[in-house]
């Protein structure tokens, strides 16, 4: 029977990283559980080992099946994108953490870390970084082979972030350490050892654009105009969408993109998914989201095709239904997240009675907003009002709005 468990963090340089208190313990330990590359500082050791490798809930059964006293060994803080949180929950711990390798990369370039953005790309998609770290003067990168320096400079590239130099700190206190300064085509073409940690510092005042972004900034189709949501109309549709910093939001019939850009700097830690049956205008989408930095998925189709390629929504934005609203608006319903919301807007009072019926038909709540708005125009040294064109906006939840 397992008798005490202990979770030591430990640096690259092995055993000279660990104190004389952690040495004992593990000297005086019956089971060492750790990674390959971290038991081969303990070549040594007598006792039974245990090989982190693949899931961890067979290292865990193997953990509690042992007799006496275990000593489990992680890189740096385990608890820092280490595997400290999900051992806590499943087996009583003592936890010792070492230097984190954020905490010596930062040391390296002698950088305070405490208002730096901080995300891990070690086994995680980079898809949607550039909305996470847009704006931020500091951002720090945990990486792994396929998000290494050099994939994470090409992304940064073709988003257009030049305003960021890099500092990569390798091998950190192992006998291969080695840190350098680079601009961002400088990562692109450079050599790195995959044990490494990527910081970006802003030269200058990141970009960013606040909600409401003026509807010529983005590219549209040519000669034709007037196929975006216009600006005042955008904002109230996505204050209706509810969103959060995590929410999955569709985008349907994206055209140049302008609601899934406006909504994925909202929930920059979540996820946009768009289509659009226009391939000229998901051009301009596709052109858009570089431009504006929201790493969005957009495809090619016409809805409802193709949304089961889709996770399920927390909100919905339909700029129109291209003809078979009873059929979309259905399995948009079902797909709905609880708590989530529909918004469609509708220039044709047909439409919005029609929309009004399905939606009720489904059990949903719908709320109505009827927007008129105007913007003023210069004449000779007078001011005149242009209207745009009268919308509703309507918004449909499971619950009540």
């Amino acid at each position: 029977m397992t008798t005490s468990i202990k979770l030591i963090g430990i640096g690259d340089n092995g055993e000279a990283s660990l104190s004389e208190e952690a040495r004992t313990w593990i000297a005086s330990s019956d089971v060492l559980v750790a990674g390959e590359r971290v038991m081969k500082f303990f070549n040594t050791y007598q006792g039974h080992k245990i090989i982190i490798k693949g899931g961890l809930k067979q290292v865990v059964e193997k953990i509690l099946a042992a007799s006496g006293n275990v000593v489990i060994l992680a890189s740096g803080d385990p608890l820092f994108y280490g595997i400290g949180q999900y051992l806590s929950t499943k087996v009583p711990l003592e936890i010792y953490p070492y230097v984190s390798s954020m905490q010596l990369a930062f040391a390296r370039c002698q950088m305070s870390w405490q208002d730096a953005k901080v995300i891990s790309l070690h086994g995680r998609p980079i898809k949607g970084l550039a909305q996470k770290i847009n704006g931020e003067r500091k951002v720090a990168l945990l990486t792994d082979e396929v998000n290494s320096p050099n994939a994470i400079a090409n992304y940064l590239f073709d988003f257009g972030f030049d305003e960021y130099e890099a500092f990569v700190a390798e091998n950190l206190e192992g006998p291969n350490e080695r840190c350098r300064y680079f601009t961002i085509e400088e990562m692109r073409h450079a050599s790195f050892s995959p044990l490494n940690v990527v910081i970006l510092r802003a030269k200058m005042l990141p970009k960013v654009w606040t909600l409401g972004i003026d509807d010529e900034a983005f590219s549209q189709r040519k000669p034709d105009k007037g196929l975006i949501t216009k600006k005042e109309i955008r904002v109230l549709a996505i204050q209706q969408m509810n969103l959060k910093k995590q929410s999955i939001v569709w985008d349907i019939g994206t055209c140049t993109g302008s609601i899934g850009i406006e909504a994925g700097r909202i929930a920059n830690e979540g996820a946009i998914y768009a289509i659009e049956k226009n391939e000229p205008d998901l051009a301009n989408c596709l052109e858009n989201q570089r431009k504006f930095r929201v790493d969005m998925t957009a495809i090619h189709g016409k809805a409802p095709e193709r949304l089961d390629e889709f996770p399920n929504p927390d909100a919905v934005f339909l700029g129109g239904t291209g003809g078979n609203m009873k059929e979309l608006l259905t399995i948009c319903a079902q797909r709905l997240n609880e708590k989530g919301r529909i918004v469609l807007n509708a220039t044709t009072i047909e439409n919005l009675a029609k929309a009004v019926a399905i939606f009720k038909e489904l059990g949903l709540h719908v709320q109505i907003i009827q927007a008129q708005i105007a913007r003023s125009k210069p004449i000779l040294d007078m001011t005149r009002f242009v209207p745009l064109n009268p919308i509703f906006i309507i918004t449909a939840s499971k619950e009540e709005i």
